[in-house]
């Protein structure tokens, strides 16, 4: 029975099967809301969150088919597409719009796909990555029709068992898995000129938030940024463990990894650094005599405060501790009285000896292990302290913050420990 005889165009026919059926819909929905999840069973909630999965296929198979064939919205929209109605009457994002129009275009073009969607047996992501699959297969002259097909029954047939991003990768080796004999040296050259482009497109902005952060963003070959990723996640997981064996709640785990980024940069041994006219890469810091002597200074990163950072007196003494720094003390008259002598890190075999000595954190109550501490001086090394065994101390990031800061005073008790207390 053809849905066109039952629809008034003007929409007061009670017959029109399409809002009758979506009517059903909302009011299946709406009961569904009307009862509280708490009081299910378990059972219950595992057959729901199956059921809704599956659903949310076909809601996306339907949408897909609808956008497919919305060229008349388009028409009396007087755009290109659908968008512009989408844009103004569901306030979706034009860009967002047009990304579900070009995928409603692909699926229509693939059968398979186009049924898995609507049986809810492939999901709206994993409709996304076969498209963007076979998208390259027809792009390669290489591959036949025949290739095209079977590729397609091939990655719905995955889809069913795998995650989309598992897809993603099969997606990619898919024609391999088809044809080695002739597709193995066509993905190693593939492989080669992706990651040429990579590195073309490498990347990286930092800004000055001017609120006391930075701001950074930026693109890596996979290869190097796996590495960084695993650099980073290698002084954040320490951390997260730590914390959870002391049942501290946890902070969200983009901060744990921001923290170990900045850990990662605390470590970084000048030595290593490339020299920049002959001279070492230092970090110059600008302080006036009058700051220095006061515990709630302002020190410049940098020669001026045009090209330079303003930073607190307080933190210029903790970076003292773990950068090749050197201080210009300044007279009232912007005279030079003082430039400072370069400190560099403790030297590795200092921090093997310290650990073997400390064991931990010397922090009271405090057993972060020592290979996640710093070699913080006792006597600040802007005040005249020596990077001797003598003037050490292993500190966790906490701790080593809170001895440069100026709301706390602290002290070594008898047993070496280090007893920190708040000003009053």
């Amino acid at each position: 029975m053809s849905v066109e005889n039952h629809v008034d165009h003007w929409g007061t026919s009670p017959g029109d099967p399409v809002s009758a059926a979506l009517a059903a819909i909302e009011t299946a929905l709406g009961d569904l809301l009307t009862m509280d999840p708490a009081y299910w069973r378990t059972s219950q909630k595992k057959d729901v969150l199956a059921r809704l999965e599956t659903l949310k296929a076909q809601q996306a198979a339907l949408e897909l088919r609808v956008l497919a064939t919305a060229g008349d919205i388009a028409e009396e929209a007087g755009d290109r597409d659908a968008s512009a109605w989408i844009r103004a009457n569901l306030l979706v994002d034009k860009s967002a719009a047009r990304a579900q129009i070009k995928l409603a275009a692909a699926v229509a073009k693939h059968e398979l796909l186009a049924t898995g969607l609507a049986d809810g047996v492939i999901s709206h992501d994993k409709a996304r990555v076969i498209t963007k699959a076979l998208n390259a297969i027809e792009a390669n002259s290489a591959a036949s029709a025949e290739d095209l097909l079977l590729a397609e029954k091939l990655l719905v047939d995955y889809a069913t068992r795998l995650t989309a991003n598992e897809l993603r990768v099969v997606g990619k080796r898919i024609l391999v898995e088809i044809d080695p004999a002739r597709f193995e040296d066509a993905e190693a050259k593939a492989l080669l000129a992706e990651e040429e482009r990579a590195q073309q497109k490498t990347a990286l902005r930092i800004w000055d938030n001017h609120d006391g952060t930075v701001g950074f963003d930026g693109v890596l070959p996979v290869a190097m940024g796996m590495r960084f990723k695993t650099h980073v996640e290698a002084w954040a997981q320490p951390r997260k463990q730590q914390l959870a064996e002391k049942g501290t709640p946890l902070p969200p785990w983009e901060r744990l990894v921001g923290q170990g980024f900045a850990r990662l940069i605390e470590t970084i041994d000048p030595v290593a650094l490339p020299r920049h006219g002959g001279d070492a890469t230092t970090i110059n810091v600008v302080i006036s005599l009058d700051d220095l002597r006061k515990e709630l200074g302002t020190a410049i990163l940098g020669f001026d405060e045009t090209n330079g950072t303003m930073i607190s007196a307080t933190e210029a003494r903790k970076i003292a501790c773990n950068a090749t720094i050197i201080p210009w003390v300044l007279g009232s008259d912007g005279q030079v009285l003082d430039a400072g002598r370069s400190s560099r890190f403790f030297q590795p075999i200092q921090r093997k000896a310290l650990r073997l000595q400390q064991k931990c954190c010397q922090a009271e109550g405090c057993d972060m292990p020592p290979e996640w501490c710093d070699a913080h001086h006792l006597t600040p090394w802007s005040l005249g302290g020596k990077t001797d065994l003598k003037d050490g101390v292993l500190l966790c990031p906490h701790h080593h913050r809170l001895a440069h800061a100026p709301g706390f005073t602290h002290e070594r008790l008898p047993d070496g420990t280090i007893r920190f207390t708040r000003r009053p």
